[in-house]
């Protein structure tokens, strides 16, 4: 809610003219009525209308500046003629009628322009970029009239005035990670492949990873799903990734590496945050060292996401495009708190990205961890891809209490009950699929639409597939051993009750719904949770109700001052691309803390912010001048039968054909939002 002296957002009128601001009406959005801690907002601006926080608004120049940035942002198409001369005829007309030489023909021309660029433009940012103007002189046209019938300019013509503008679009604002989405979608279709791979590294330097495993909520804010489907976009994004690394080239960075500045930051961990900060680091001239408590670098995507999902070669191209920036990886280094006390010495930042690596308890009766087949899933995951990628055997402690008969995890004839609803969980039961165990069974409390919606529709029915059985609306209650040996579980059936006061339903025990299952593997993998032992007791970091870093989730600092933490151990479990959005952020932060001692963000950050809230995309929109019906293509994906016995990687991506006819279905939906401070 913000209180506006005049807005038109969203098809939302609110008029104030005239009215003392106490009694001002407010809006029902998340408007940017305040720019930062330092400064109110004048304006703001963009695809869906104009609000006014201030009546001293110069609106002419308003509207002006608007259309400038236009001139700035739609040099990446220039298709069509509406787009390519429009754009620049809405900023000269406007220029003219602001610094007093304006006609009334021109307002006639003005209003011309714009309804034709709003019908006739081909993508989104032609087609909105008149919206608030044209509002402005339907609302305002007195004031236009005003300077065209006393030719003088318009009131703050002549004054330096500040105007933030930012370039988005639904997709993007909807990923945490703000990629570049329609850029690098635009790059496969023109056959620029290196182009699309520099758009995604802007923000996102694993673009392997983040092409095959991302649960891409940038498709759930897809313009094309008001028409149609939603652009596969995680698919397109490795097409460009998968070109560099197929054909040998050296690396694509999207910026030039800048001289060493002189600064020195230890990154603790070299999972996809750890990688992240390092690269934008290393990127603006920093000394970056990775320590890494693992043999191998790249986090729990290396021993936790499966070959078969995330290829090994694959994600090794992302680390080395990080160590072509010129890190510093350390291996087998678990670092201590005398260590990071020396740190502070030592380095002029320190980033804490160790993730969370301690599987959580199920938290049913008589659950211990010395009962053999009780098995923690990260634990689990470690072993299974230790083994397949790098040929790290099990070792004899492990392989005594989880009763393997091999040096790797055979589960060949066993029974394997594995608790959660989110990715570890699908990787664990689809991994012991692979290890040859004759039943699988995920234990899920909540329903199949919500466990697509914590993974992905494609990940679920893969398991199915597969021969994953899944129970819905379930928990176990019980471990039964016979000398600490897992031997059956006790489980109890839930039903879901609607709240009759229309709140969220809720899980009701069925009382004769209990059930056991003889089994031979019960592995927990509702949640995990940092081993944070490391950090120094006196420097009593402000930790969240989940024992993790906390941190304001803007600029990741954490209570001490110079120490940073992002990633799962920051915020808890949580996917690849939020873990690199919270890192690609700290890592600016950290850049200019290091030159200056203080915290800040950048304009593009605050408008980042602003955005998120204010929410781009509208779900309730009616998209109308595509054509509709352009089917969404559909990547192959090995056969279920033959996958189940292998780690071959499932989905094989788009050829070219597909990938050119997907990226075609692309709307180009890029809008400009300004604010006036």
């Amino acid at each position: 809610m913000s209180k506006v002296y005049f807005s038109t957002w969203n098809g939302e009128l609110i008029n104030n003219i005239g009215k003392p601001q106490e009694e001002w009406e407010e809006s029902a959005y998340n408007l940017p009525a305040s720019y930062d801690s330092h400064r109110e907002s004048k304006a703001f601006i963009g695809w869906d209308g104009v609000s006014l926080f201030d009546e001293d608004v110069d609106v002419i120049r308003l509207a002006m500046e608007y259309a400038a940035q236009y001139q700035v942002y739609s040099e990446a198409c220039g298709r069509c003629a509406p787009g390519r001369w429009g754009g620049q005829i809405l900023y000269d007309q406007l220029d003219k009628i602001a610094r007093g030489e304006g006609a009334i023909s021109d307002l006639d021309h003005l209003k011309e322009i714009g309804k034709s660029m709003q019908i006739t433009s081909k993508c989104e940012i032609g087609k909105t970029v008149p919206n608030p103007i044209l509002d402005l002189m339907t609302h305002f046209e007195d004031v236009f009239m005003e300077c065209i019938n006393e030719q003088k300019k318009s009131k703050h013509y002549d004054e330096s005035v500040a105007y933030i503008a930012k370039i988005t679009a639904p997709c993007t604002d909807a990923c945490p990670a703000h990629v570049d989405i329609p850029g690098y979608i635009e790059g496969v279709r023109d056959l620029r492949f290196d182009d699309s791979l520099e758009a995604t590294r802007q923000t996102m330097p694993l673009a392997h990873v983040c092409g095959r495993v991302c649960p891409h909520p940038c498709e759930d804010a897809c313009r094309r799903t008001n028409l149609d489907e939603p652009i596969s976009i995680m698919s397109l994004k490795r097409i460009g990734a998968d070109w560099e690394t197929d054909h040998g080239y050296d690396f694509f960075h999207p910026m030039e590496k800048k001289p060493s500045n002189g600064k020195k930051v230890a990154v603790v961990g070299a999972g996809p945050a750890g990688l992240t900060t390092a690269y934008y680091l290393a990127a603006d001239g920093v000394e970056v060292d990775v320590y890494e408590a693992l043999p191998v670098l790249g986090g729990e995507v290396t021993v936790g996401v499966p070959e078969y999902r995330m290829p090994w070669e694959k994600y090794l191209q992302d680390i080395e495009c990080v160590r072509d920036m010129g890190v510093n990886f350390i291996l087998n280094h678990a670092v201590t708190a005398d260590e990071l006390r020396e740190f502070e010495t030592t380095y002029d930042a320190t980033m804490i990205a160790s993730g969370t690596r301690i599987s959580k308890a199920v938290r049913c009766d008589n659950e211990r961890e010395e009962v053999k087949g009780y098995w923690g899933a990260i634990d689990f995951l470690d072993w299974v891809n230790l083994y397949e990628k790098f040929d790290i055997k099990t070792p004899k402690s492990v392989q005594e209490q989880q009763m393997l008969s091999t040096d790797y995890v055979d589960l060949t004839g066993k029974t394997v009950v594995c608790v959660g609803g989110g990715f570890t969980s699908m990787d664990v039961v689809r991994c012991s699929i692979r290890a040859g165990a004759k039943k699988v069974v995920m234990i899920y409390r909540r329903d199949e639409k919500t466990i697509i919606r914590n993974t992905t529709y494609e990940e679920y029915h893969e398991a199915v597939e597969e021969g994953v059985e899944f129970i819905f609306h379930s928990a176990v209650a019980r471990m039964n051993d016979e000398d600490d040996v897992l031997k059956s579980l006790d489980f109890n059936m839930f039903e879901l009750v609607p709240d009759p006061n229309g709140g969220r339903a809720q899980l009701v025990k069925i009382d004769d719904g209990d059930f056991s299952m003889d089994v031979d593997y019960l592995i927990p993998a509702v949640s995990q949770s940092a081993d944070l032992k490391f950090l120094p007791q006196e420097w009593e970091l402000d930790m969240t109700s989940w024992a993790t870093i906390k941190t304001n989730g803007k600029d990741y600092m954490t209570s001490r001052k110079g120490i940073f933490a992002s990633g799962d151990c920051e915020y808890g479990p949580m996917t690849i691309v939020n873990a690199v959005g919270q890192a690609k952020r700290a890592a600016s932060v950290m850049s200019r803390y290091i030159e200056t001692g203080e915290i800040t963000l950048t304009d593009d950050e605050i408008m980042e912010d602003h955005l998120v809230k204010l929410k781009v995309y509208n779900k309730k929109e009616k998209v109308t001048g595509w054509l509709p019906g352009l089917p969404r293509e559909h990547s192959l994906v090995l056969d279920a039968d033959f996958r189940k016995s292998n780690n071959a990687e499932v989905n094989l991506g788009f050829t070219q054909d597909e990938a050119i006819s997907e990226a075609d279905r692309c709307m180009r939906c890029y809008y400009i939002a300004m604010v006036q401070a």
